[in-house]
């Protein structure tokens, strides 16, 4: 039985993996999104299904009241040390947190900080059986610091809590010809030797390297181990490697892929006849490949469908910053209810808290949802969005004469608000049906029906990511400023479905 790349495709940006038992455990960054570093569960490495996420809110709370997209939870390691699962991320604001707990699906403890500073990112802890030591590693991000391109080590205390030590660069980027951008270290013990597994080269161009040393201070020595060649897949990096019971090694990667952001890459993994780690064919990546000789599972991947039962939404969405009360509302049937938020910033969804999102699917796919606007406020309106630097939607909005319509409309990156990608429409029942076909490389057609069977609207969109999260999938509801409860939305039957 063979599997194909990617194994998970859609932006599980700067994957880390851990295996306890018989069970694999994937996160990710999730950077300002609430809930967030969302915890996978697998146990063949190929099928996937999201569990929950580690991070019910972004701390401190304040800070993220507001979107900030390409903030918060930077590339996070997971480990699983004295019986508890823990995981160690870098925000390049405020520094580097850790969370643990005694089961994946939690309870997680409240983020610790064990190192305050601007530019800490891609922390990776490491518990060393032999000596009973741990140790911490971490790069730079040059936005904050000022720095880049080095790897820096700690001495840890064993609970995980705090640094013994104000830390030593134990590899420098800037002497090894040819290297650049050096980030995201995950740290391991094998065969006697420290290991650092790190990319470098930027997320679109890079390679991953792998460093060893007898001594956790250095000196390391370097060597390529994954890069690019002559397959498609560009940028190969950035991933954990992990063995099975059996003592087949692996290693999962990402590849970046503009809109649809960082798509996960399962590649074999052996050690050389000289103790080097040898990745993919020969250090190329695989597109397809024998599937690890462990037991068969179901095919399964995260889910994306929703029938919202009961209110609720699924472990697949997350909010554009930190959730607040009533923006969603809970009731006996079936179908979301948003309330139409009031803001002054109903000109751009990219300002918005209270987007509800999801993963745009790496594949042409068909996304649909049905929509009622129930607010009365004129100017209350409610739609499914592809989201990012550039944004587009349709939806419905109330008239100030009370008639509700059917709208479509985008924004350019650089365009500080919202307008017409098609002309309104008359919505009678103050009913639709959303969809958007998402074609090769990201475009995106709107359709709508009201009624008379699906027509399309305005020109096709071609999503776009932010600086470092792929495009979302968007549902919201929000209102303009002024007084009084504006009322709400429903949105029923939420499905993506192959192109």
């Amino acid at each position: 039985m063979t599997y194909r790349n990617p194994v998970l495709n859609a932006d599980w940006s700067d994957p880390d993996v851990v295996r306890v038992g018989d069970d694999f455990y994937l996160t990710a960054s999730s950077f300002g999104r609430a809930p967030g570093l969302p915890l996978l569960h697998s146990r063949d490495l190929v099928n996937w299904t999201l569990i929950g996420h580690a991070l019910e809110r972004l701390e401190p709370a304040a800070e993220f009241r507001t979107p900030r997209h390409d903030c918060g939870v930077w590339a996070p390691s997971i480990r699983h040390h004295d019986d508890r699962f823990w995981i160690f991320w870098g925000d390049p604001d405020q520094g580097i947190f850790q969370i643990n707990a005694p089961d994946a699906r939690g309870p997680w403890t409240r983020p610790h900080l064990v190192k305050e500073g601007k530019g800490l990112i891609d922390p990776c802890p490491l518990w060393d059986d032999e000596s009973g030591e741990a140790y911490l590693v971490h790069a730079w991000a040059k936005s904050r610091s000022g720095i880049k391109n080095r790897l820096t080590g700690h001495r840890m205390h064993p609970d995980g809590t705090s640094l013994l030590d104000e830390g030593k660069v134990i590899v420098d980027g800037d002497r090894i010809p040819g290297w650049f951008t050096l980030e995201g270290p995950k740290l391991y013990r094998h065969d006697g030797w420290f290991w650092i597994f790190a990319p470098a080269g930027s997320v679109e161009t890079g390679w991953q390297g792998a460093f060893r040393s007898r001594g956790f201070f250095g000196p390391y020595e370097e060597k390529v181990v994954l890069e690019q060649k002559d397959t498609d897949v560009n940028g190969p990096h950035q991933g954990g490697w992990v063995r099975t019971p059996s003592g087949e090694d692996w290693f999962l990667h990402f590849q970046q892929r503009g809109a649809y952001g960082r798509v996960v890459h399962l590649q074999p993994m052996r050690w050389s006849s000289d103790g080097w780690p040898v990745i993919g064919a020969d250090g190329a990546p695989v597109a397809v490949h024998d599937k690890p000789g462990l037991p068969p599972q179901p095919a399964a991947a995260p889910a994306t469908d929703d029938d919202f039962p009961g209110g609720r939404f699924g472990r697949q969405w997350s909010w554009t910053a930190n959730p607040q009360d009533g923006w969603a509302t809970q009731h006996s049937g079936d179908g979301l209810r948003l309330s139409c938020v009031r803001t002054a910033d109903a000109h751009d969804l990219r300002k918005l808290p209270n987007v509800l999102t999801q993963r745009l699917p790496g594949t042409p796919s068909v996304v649909e949802v049905d929509l009622t606007l129930h607010g009365e406020e004129p100017g209350a309106r409610a739609g499914l969005a592809v989201l990012g630097d550039a944004f587009s939607w349709i939806g419905l909005q109330r008239g100030a004469d009370g008639t509700v319509h059917l709208v479509h409309r985008f924004a350019e990156a650089v365009a500080e608000r919202e307008r017409d990608a098609d002309h309104p429409r008359l919505a009678p029942e103050g009913r639709a049906r959303l969809r958007i076909e998402i074609g090769a490389g990201a475009r995106c057609r709107f359709l709508y029906d009201v009624g008379e069977g699906f027509r399309p609207s305005g020109p096709v969109f071609a999503a776009t990511p932010w600086r470092w999260v792929g495009a979302l999938l968007g549902l919201f509801a929000l209102a303009p400023t002024g007084p009084g409860h504006p009322g709400a939305a429903s949105f029923e039957t939420f499905r993506i479905t192959p192109a």
